[in-house]
């Protein structure tokens, strides 16, 4: 007879399937909604007051993404350190790393982070960010609202963070493209519906969408043709594509836009494998000086990529650890040694890209955020009261091997961003979370709303920016109503 601690998990796997094959059914009805949507529309404004956009004082954004819950405790926001013993109860976890001073006075962060230590000076780092709780299904859902603003499923397909920036601002040099995504592949790791239908310009159309680039080291061979492709017989296949497009079956079930959006995104993409900007691609002409101190694996050269095209003129530019679940800072388990592994990947690409650009005189105009979807916590799922399903792998009350020893829950109550450049504070902190678990933001909460209206405000649009989707209004910020963090502006 199975125990009922047993028979407990076994019914939460099945409920998390179950609300997991229902979730993936809505975001598919969004997406065919999204193809089969017209034009979308600049709104007029619907009060006495007009829609009025800020000074942009960045010009490029650059979101190093921590895909699967960076814990707040173990990077930014240093907790009461308790080092691994047997015996030691996980209640008594809250930081698995001891605090480091930074070259700023008023802000420590955690051991293995001395690069970006080093550069603090040039930071804005704020420790109150705030999720919903969610409940179940908790990667899918944060990181689509994250990256969308938009709490899913919604009965369209929500636009990507970047997409609003390409539709609103388009690229700073029009050869390049808007919006390049480094570093996810979205094929062969799991929940990749999930990824997809947040990595998309939703109801904005192709053009809008990211150039997907999961592995930075063969950027450089996707802008340029395949040996032996001539002019000519590339033009011929351009073509040929084109009405393969126009005569496809599927045209029943998408709008005039958006097929002639897929095609204004083929034709962008032919204009630059003729032209000189796509060696900014190509890491591989850094000097070997260069090369060597960004690259920690795909993330590291991630970075170096993101420098070279914003340099280039690409309006947004995401570099992911990559989500795989159960992978990187998914930490289930082994905690402490998975993310000091994450550590070295981060520490010394971050540092670089901030003094590279700073170098360049490209900071200030370049807003930089280092950001994941949500904390982590030894001992509480979601936050206090929340009915989410504790995910950890071992579920024990005292550590007995190393792998207990780690921040294996996820945690929404508290977390930290950090920024850099954009016309934002340097060395400034913002926000506070509690000293003693749980570890709640107490003081100056920021929103995911509100965080995306401070980054769009910084890049000079407007929070209440919307479209008229089919006669729905569809806003930057939900509803139009974030407020940016004005605090945090120089």
């Amino acid at each position: 007879m199975k125990s009922p601690q047993k028979l407990n998990q076994h019914e939460s796997m099945a409920a998390e399937n179950v609300a997991r094959r229902r979730f993936l059914q809505q975001l598919s009805a969004a997406s065919l909604a999204a193809m089969a949507s017209g034009a979308p529309r600049r709104l007029a404004a619907e009060d006495e007051e007009p829609v009025e956009n800020p000074e942009p004082t960045a010009d490029s954004c650059i979101l190093l993404w921590m895909a699967g819950g960076m814990a707040a405790p173990e990077t930014f926001d240093p907790k009461r350190y308790r080092p691994f013993e047997p015996g030691l109860p996980v209640a008594d976890v809250l930081s698995t790393f001891p605090s480091i001073d930074t070259n700023v006075d008023s802000i420590k962060i955690c051991q293995g982070l001395e690069g970006i230590a080093s550069v603090m000076d040039k930071a804005t780092l704020v420790r109150s960010a705030v999720q919903p709780d969610l409940g179940s299904i908790l990667h899918s859902r944060h990181q689509y609202h994250w990256h969308t603003g938009y709490v899913p499923p919604q009965t369209v397909a929500c636009p990507h963070l970047g997409s609003w920036m390409a539709k609103v601002l388009g690229p700073v040099n029009p050869i390049m493209p808007a919006f390049v995504n480094i570093g996810q592949r979205l094929e062969g790791v799991g929940e990749k519906e999930e990824l997809k239908a947040f990595t998309t310009a939703g109801f904005f159309g192709s053009e809008y969408g990211p150039m997907n680039l999961p592995y930075p080291d063969q950027a450089a061979a996707s802008v340029q043709p395949p040996p032996g492709m001539t002019g000519a017989r590339f033009s011929r296949r351009e073509k040929l594509y084109q009405n393969l497009v126009k005569m496809s079956p599927q045209n029943e079930y998408v709008s005039d836009y958006q097929q002639e959006s897929m095609l204004r995104s083929l034709d962008k993409a032919s204009r630059l494998l003729s032209d000189d900007a796509r060696y900014a691609f190509d890491i591989h002409r850094e000097p070997k000086e260069t090369y060597d101190k960004y690259n920690t694996g795909r993330f590291g050269q991630g970075c170096l990529l993101a420098k070279r095209l914003v340099e280039a003129g690409t309006r947004f530019v995401e570099v992911t650890t990559e989500y795989v679940p159960f992978l990187h800072w998914d930490t289930h388990n082994s905690g402490h040694s998975t993310v000091e592994r994450l550590h070295r990947e981060i520490d010394r690409p971050i540092q670089q890209l901030i003094l590279d650009l700073d170098n360049d005189g490209l900071l200030d105009r370049t807003l930089v955020i280092v950001a994941s979807e949500f904390s982590r916590d030894a001992i509480m799922e979601g936050q206090p009261g929340s009915n989410a399903n504790d995910q950890a792998t071992f579920k024990v009350d005292t550590m007995t091997e190393e792998k207990h020893y780690g921040l294996h829950r996820h945690f929404t109550g508290g977390t930290s961003v950090l920024m850099f450049g954009g016309g934002l504070k340097r060395g400034f902190l913002y926000g506070q979370t509690a000293d003693e678990r749980p570890l709640l933001a107490i003081k100056d909460p920021v929103s995911v709303m509100d965080l995306h209206a401070t980054i769009m405000h910084a890049m000079g649009i407007s929070p209440r920016t919307g479209f008229d989707i089919e006669g729905r209004p569809f806003y930057v910020t939900e509803d139009g109503k974030g407020l940016p963090v004005m605090d945090l502006f120089a």
